[in-house]
């Protein structure tokens, strides 16, 4: 008896990745893309009108992110099992997409055809995966959280910082982190004050000293 093939829908704002990732699944057996789109509202629609098992989703996206689609498919369609993609696991990111949306997966971009193929039919399949290194960034996340015990500064607070020492202006960490600018310049004093520093130099060597970065 011939198996059922997996419905896939993927959304990412770039149309070159959906078609990379068409490209590579095309002619799997057991795989079949169902619907594509650039844009998550769209997609949001397009899922109410076809008989999807799993929704790849990239997350940094403009008018909806994946993280805001995710939780809007988790809620009206419950049936469908979401695998994220992105060029990053940061996890706080992943952390808060399988409490809000309870994700099935979570693969970064720079994977090969085995291995996604491996996610989908994991997934399908009623199990969950996610790639190795987003488990890393997991595990770290959650060693954050009990440096922040001691520290007292938030796992929000512990990713500027991070962000900050790599040079990233405001706008960049509110872009990496899907927050306002102006929720970042509260974070930013919140950190000085709580550091009891007055320079990015000084933030960094209490950051360096405390494990943080």
């Amino acid at each position: 008896m011939k198996a059922e093939k997996i419905n896939v829908a993927i959304v990412d704002d770039h149309q070159i990745v959906i078609d990379g990732i068409t490209s590579l699944l095309d002619g799997h057996a057991n795989i079949h893309i169902a619907i594509t789109n650039t844009n998550a509202s769209e997609m949001l629609h397009q899922l109410s009108e076809h008989n999807i098992d799993i929704l790849l989703t990239d997350i940094m996206m403009p008018i909806m992110n994946g993280q805001e689609l995710a939780k809007k498919v988790k809620q009206e369609f419950p049936q469908i099992k979401i695998l994220a993609l992105s060029m990053s696991g940061q996890g706080h990111t992943v952390n808060q997409m399988i409490n809000d949306a309870d994700i099935a997966g979570y693969v970064l971009k720079n994977i090969g055809k085995k291995e996604l193929i491996h996610a989908i039919e994991k997934i399908a399949s009623g199990g969950i995966y996610f790639s190795e290194e987003v488990l890393n960034e997991l595990e770290h996340f959650s060693n954050m959280k009990k440096e922040n015990v001691e520290t007292n500064l938030t796992t929000r607070e512990i990713e500027i910082i991070k962000l900050i020492e790599k040079e990233c202006s405001n706008k960049d960490i509110a872009s990496q982190l899907f927050i306002s600018e102006r929720t970042v310049e509260t974070h930013r004093k919140n950190i000085f004050r709580k550091t009891k520093t007055n320079s990015v130099i000084g933030l960094i060597k209490y950051a360096y000293a405390h494990k943080h970065i």
